[in-house]
């Protein structure tokens, strides 16, 4: 489980450098993600991020309610970022957070299991901020390995969260099929 919890830590890594490389005029850029530009996709990362001390902490989705509803980065994307990252982080490191039922919105599920989420998302997320920026894609190569080994033995789609996986080649690095097995072309 500590492996999970410093691998999460690079995830959140991944994904903070990245947002530290958004210019002002960045943030209408079109991401991979096809319904969201570089503001939705930040601000979709930071609502989840604030998300998890409440769940963590015990809370249910309906407790939670709408509270983190619309657009949550106001006129300060990176400083609500970075407090939201930085709580977030803080509530994984609790003792025995990964060990807790947490009320997600399908149902009841293990900590273990939703920061397995969180990090998979961290991690995708940033490589499709990395995209639209046209900054650097290369995501930490331990990280990613753990991930595709992870999303491998996951049902992750097609559905709501990812398009059908596509195809890669034989020669195709793990970057190409973590990525491939969520619908992205790298």
């Amino acid at each position: 489980m500590e492996r999970l919890i410093d691998l999460h830590g690079v995830a959140l890594e991944e994904f903070d450098r990245r947002v530290r490389q958004v210019r002002l005029t960045d943030w209408a850029l079109p991401t991979p993600c096809a319904d969201w530009d570089v503001h939705d996709l930040v601000d979709h990362l930071t609502t989840e991020q604030l998300w998890v001390p409440s769940l963590l902490a015990g809370a249910t989705v309906e407790e939670v309610g709408d509270r983190f509803d619309g657009d949550v980065l106001g006129e300060e994307p990176l400083a609500v970022w970075e407090i939201a990252a930085r709580e977030a982080r803080a509530a994984w490191l609790a003792p025995s957070a990964l060990g807790r039922t947490v009320h997600l919105s399908f149902g009841d599920a293990p900590g273990e299991l939703y920061l397995w989420q969180m990090t998979f998302d961290l991690a995708v997320h940033a490589w499709d901020l990395a995209r639209a920026l046209g900054a650097d894609e290369a995501l930490d190569p331990d990280l990613v390995a753990e991930l595709h080994g992870w999303a491998r033995r996951q049902d992750l789609g097609p559905g709501p969260m990812f398009d059908p996986p596509v195809p890669v080649g034989e020669e195709a690095g793990v970057q190409e099929r973590l990525l491939a097995l969520t619908g992205r072309a790298p």
